[in-house]
């Protein structure tokens, strides 16, 4: 069996939210994506990612913000990393 890893960055911390952003890694080698390659994300949400069989491993920590920070552009905060055993 080998890894297929999906991170995707969701508009909030919870799992219907939208994507905003995204990676793929292959551990398979059938495919070699590189970011930006494409402009529609793979998934509308996390949740659509575990309806079609993605097992989700990690999610950010939720940290509040600095006080004062609140609407500082910084990385992306909601961080989700699925896994599928191909």
């Amino acid at each position: 069996m080998k890894q297929q890893v999906l991170v995707l960055y969701l508009n909030t911390s919870a799992l219907d939210a939208d994507v905003v952003g995204w990676a793929f890694y292959d551990g398979t080698g059938r495919t070699s994506p590189t970011t930006g390659d494409g402009d529609v994300p793979p998934y509308g949400t996390g949740a659509e990612a575990l309806r079609d069989g993605w097992r989700l491993f990690q999610a950010s920590q939720l940290v509040p913000p600095y006080p004062g920070h609140e609407y500082d552009t910084s990385f992306l905060k909601h961080e989700f990393w699925f896994e599928k055993l191909v």
